[in-house]
């Protein structure tokens, strides 16, 4: 098995190569194949944002690995003004879905219900198939709903603190 422990800067040239959908990039530990069928073992620090397109890890033996984004099926949404737009945008976010924004049009994971909701709202929906590569979102540090038993964890920075006087 090829061992993964490190993330390094994009090369011109590597080894072998990792096809991906998002899902499998934003874990730290993964097993997984090459595009050659080497089995590999990722064991990336935790906490750190989803690996994207092109970026490079170096194998324990030295090798450099690429990581290419699996296409994957997607909707792309598409509205007749930029107010409508930003309005889908908006109701997505209301339901926590990462989105992958592009210039007049954005994409999340094919869903019936939101596809729906984005009807409603008047959006053009369209199923593709594509590399999905969503915007990391604005706090960093992975997505939590809970801290309990999760001490070392805070987002940074500190924004607001609601019934909080200093």
């Amino acid at each position: 098995m090829l061992v993964i422990h490190q993330r390094i800067k994009p090369q011109e040239k590597w080894d072998a190569e990792l096809l991906l959908t998002f899902e499998a990039r934003s874990k730290s530990r993964l097993r997984c194949f090459t595009t050659t069928g080497e089995d590999v073992g990722l064991f990336l620090e935790r906490g750190q944002p989803p690996l994207h397109d092109g970026e490079c890890l170096q194998a324990q033996d030295g090798r450099v690995i690429r990581v290419g984004a699996r296409s994957e099926q997607l909707l792309h949404v598409t509205c007749d003004s930029p107010f409508e737009l930003m309005r889908a945008a908006y109701h997505l976010g209301n339901r926590h879905v990462a989105l992958q924004l592009g210039e007049g049009w954005l994409r999340l994971p094919d869903d019936y219900v939101l596809k729906a909701m984005l009807e409603q709202l008047g959006a053009k929906v369209e199923l593709i198939e594509a590399p999905y590569q969503p915007e990391h979102g604005a706090y960093g540090g992975g997505h939590h709903h809970s801290h309990a038993g999760d001490a070392e964890f805070s987002y940074a920075p500190r924004l607001h603190q609601f019934g909080v006087r200093k």
